[in-house]
C-alpha cells in the first residue's frame, strides 16, 4: 500500500533541470537504460595506453590520490604524461592546457580525482567524442572538427583544431576494457559523471549498475521555489527503487524546510522493502521538517526499514517524531547489530523507550539524546557486564520555555558506574539554558569531557566546572557577561589536567589572568580561540605583548581572533 502511494506522489516533485546529466530534454532515464552507444572518436590523449589496462588502472589510482592537491602546472604535467609521445616531447604545456581545457570549461585545472581521467578519455564533455545509440549515429558536439569511421573492432578518427594539426588516431574498442578497470575509475566519479560515462557502451553500462557502486546514496529532496538544494531526479529515484534497492547499505535523506520534502522522504522509505541498510540518516537542512509529518506516516516508513534491514548499525534521526513503539521494532530486529543511535530532539521518546534500547542493544557504542530522557537507570544499563564499552555519549540540555522545565539531577554513583565500565568514554554536553536554570548541574563530580554553552553561563557555574569536572578536555563559552573570569579560568587550568581546547566568545578576562591560564596549561592547549574584544589590557600587559607571552607558553605562534569589520 505504501509503495503504491509513494509511486503516485514521487512524480510530482519539482526538480532542477540541471540535475539531469544529459540535459532536461533527454532525462536521466535514458542514461540508466541499457547502453548501446560506443564512442566513434576515442580520445587521442589516451590512445597509446588503451591496450595497457594495468597502466590505465594505475593512472586512475595516481590521479585520485594526488591530482587534487597538485598545482596547476603539476596537473598539466600529469596531463602531459598521459599524452602521446609527440605531445610529451615537443608539446607546449600552455598549448596542451588550452587544448585539453577548451572542451573542459567546467574544470580548467582537470577537475579533481578521477573525473580528470575521463576528461582525458574524452567521455564527459560532448565536444570530444561522437556516440551511437540505438543504431543511429549522433554527433555530440558541433565545434570539434573531425570525421569518424566505426568498425566492430577498431575505431578511427580525425581530431582537429583542438590539438593543432589534424591527426589520425586509432585504438581498440573502449568496450573491451576489463570490468575491474572501469569499476575502479567509476568508484571515484560523481553519480552524474558515472551516468554520462555509462552511455559509452554496453559494457560500461553494465559496470554502472554493479552493486558496489550503489552501496551509498544520499537522496536530496527540496522545493525549488524555497530552497537552494537540488532535488534528486524522480526518474533516478524510481530506477534506484526498482533496480538497486537491495544494494543500498548506507542511505541518507537530506530535506529542506518544507513538509512536502519530508513526506516524500517517508514515501521513499516505505518502498525500500528489499533493502539491507546498515546506516540510515534523516537530515533536515533548515528547520526540522520531519516534525511536521504525521506520527503514523513516519512510524510506518521507519517500520519498513527496521523490519526488512536485519543489520542496521548506525541510525541518525534527530528532530523527528520517533516514538517508543518504533524503538521497540528497531530493537526486535536489529538488537545484535546496532552500534550508533543519534536521536536528539525526539520529543515522543520517553525514558522507558531509550532504556529498552540500552537493555537489549549490548553492542551500542555511541548514543545521542536529550537530557530529559537521561536517567540513572539508563546509565546503569549502559554499564552492565553484557554491554560493550560506550565510546561516545552526547547529551543536549535545551530549554525552550524558561522557568517551566525543572531539570533533574543524575547521581554521582551512576556517573561513576559508567566511567568504571567505559573508562575512555567521551561525554559531550551541549547547554542551551538561561543563567537561572543551571542549579541541577555540576553540584557533584561529573565525568563530562566536552562542554559547550550556547547561551550565557554564570561565573558560579564556571566555578563549579573547575571544581567538579576533572575529565574536561574541551570548553566553549559563547557568552558570560561583563564580569572578568580570571579566577574561574585559573581554577579550570589547575584542576582540569586534560584540558586541550578552549574557546571564549562574549566574555571578559584580563590580560594578566589570561596569560596565567595559558601558562598553567602550557603546550597541551592545542586549540585556543579567544576574540580580541574579550581581553582587557592592564598595567602589566598590552595586547601586543600578550600575543608574544601566550606564544611563548604555547610553543607556537598565536594571535587572538579578530572581529570582521564588515
Amino acid at each position: 500500500m505504501h509503495a503504491q502511494v509513494a509511486r503516485k506522489d514521487i512524480g510530482a516533485w519539482p526538480v532542477s533541470a540541471t540535475v539531469c546529466p544529459l540535459g532536461a530534454e533527454k532525462g536521466l532515464s535514458a542514461i540508466l537504460s541499457t547502453g548501446e552507444a560506443t564512442p566513434a572518436v576515442p580520445c587521442p590523449v589516451l590512445c597509446p595506453h588503451s591496450t595497457d589496462t594495468g597502466g590505465l588502472e594505475r593512472m586512475a589510482t595516481e590521479l585520485g590520490q594526488g591530482l587534487e592537491h597538485k598545482s596547476g602546472e603539476e596537473q598539466l604535467g600529469v596531463g602531459a604524461q598521459l599524452g602521446d609521445k609527440e605531445t610529451q616531447e615537443g608539446g607546449d604545456p600552455l598549448a596542451l592546457y588550452k587544448s585539453l581545457t577548451g572542451a573542459c570549461s567546467q574544470s580548467p585545472l582537470y577537475a579533481r580525482r578521477f573525473r580528470s581521467l575521463f576528461e582525458y578519455v574524452g567521455l564527459l564533455h560532448s565536444e570530444t567524442f561522437t556516440m551511437k545509440r540505438a543504431g543511429q549515429k549522433v554527433v555530440a558536439g558541433t565545434d570539434t572538427p573531425g570525421t569518424s569511421q566505426t568498425s566492430k573492432k577498431q575505431k578511427t578518427s580525425l581530431c582537429g583544431s583542438e590539438f593543432g594539426e589534424s591527426e589520425l588516431c586509432t585504438s581498440m574498442d573502449w568496450g573491451s576494457l576489463p570490468h575491474h578497470v572501469i569499476l575502479r575509475v567509476f568508484q571515484f566519479l560523481t553519480l552524474v559523471d558515472r551516468a554520462r560515462a555509462s552511455s559509452v557502451c554496453r559494457r560500461w553500462n553494465e559496470v554502472f549498475h554493479i552493486p558496489d557502486l550503489w552501496r551509498r546514496f544520499e537522496f536530496e529532496l527540496s522545493q525549488p521555489a524555497t530552497s537552494y538544494l537540488k532535488s534528486t531526479h524522480p526518474d533516478l529515484i524510481q530506477q534506484i527503487i526498482k533496480r538497486h534497492a537491495d544494494h543500498l547499505q548506507y542511505v541518507s535523506f537530506k530535506v529542506d524546510s518544507s513538509t512536502e520534502s519530508a513526506e516524500a522522504a517517508c514515501d521513499i522509505l516505505s518502498q525500500l522493502v528489499n533493502c539491507s541498510i546498515k546506516t540510515l540518516g534523516l537530515i533536515s537542512t533548515a528547520k526540522p521538517s520531519f516534525m511536521n509529518v504525521s506520527k503514523a506516516h513516519f512510524a510506518s516508513a521507519l517500520t519498513v526499514v527496521f523490519v526488512n534491514s536485519k543489520s542496521l548499525s548506525s541510525i541518525k534521526i534527530d528532530d523527528t517524531p520517533l516514538d517508543d513503539p518504533s524503538l521497540k521494532v528497531l530493537v526486535a530486529n536489529n538488537s545484535d547489530t546496532l552500534k550508533l543511535l543519534k536521536m536528539s530532539s525526539c520529543p515522543h521518546v520517553s525514558p522507558a523507550g531509550i532504556l529498552c534500547v540500552a537493555d537489549q542493544c549490548h553492542g551500542l557504542k555511541e548514543l545521542a539524546l536529550n537530557y530529559y530522557i537521561l536517567s540513572d537507570e539508563l546509565l546503569l544499563a549502559l554499564s552492565s557486564e553484557k554491554h560493550v564499552d560506550l565510546e561516545h555519549l552526547r547529551i543536549d540540555v535545551v530549554s525552550e520555555n524558561p522557568g517551566q522545565v525543572q531539570f533533574h539531577t543524575i547521581k554521582k554513583q551512576s556517573w561513576d558506574a559508567l566511567v568504571k565500565h567505559s573508562p575512555k568514554v567521551n561525554i559531550v554536553m551541549y547547554f542551551f539554558l538561561y543563567e537561572d536554570e543551571f542549579d541541577a548541574f555540576f553540584r557533584e563530580e561529573t565525568p563530562v569531557t566536552h562542554l559547550y554553552f550556547g547561551r550565557a553561563v554564570s561565573k558560579a557555574m564556571l566555578g563549579r566546572i573547575g571544581m567538579n569536572c576533572p575529565r574536561l578536555i574541551e570548553l566553549v563559552v559563547c557568552a558570560n557577561g561583563l564580569q572578568p573570569l580570571d579566577d574561574e579560568l585559573i581554577q579550570i587550568a589547575e584542576r582540569c589536567k586534560n584540558l586541550t581546547a578552549m574557546g571564549l566568545g562574549e566574555c571578559e578576562v584580563t590580560c594578566r589572568g589570561f596569560i596565567e591560564f595559558v601558562k598553567m596549561c602550557g603546550g597541551r592547549l592545542t586549540q585556543l580561540s579567544i576574540m580580541e574584544e574579550v581581553l582587557i589590557p592592564d598595567s602589566d600587559y598590552s595586547l601586543d605583548r600578550l600575543h608574544l607571552e601566550v606564544s611563548k607558553h604555547l610553543g607556537r605562534m598565536w594571535f587572538p581572533d579578530m572581529m570582521p569589520t564588515w
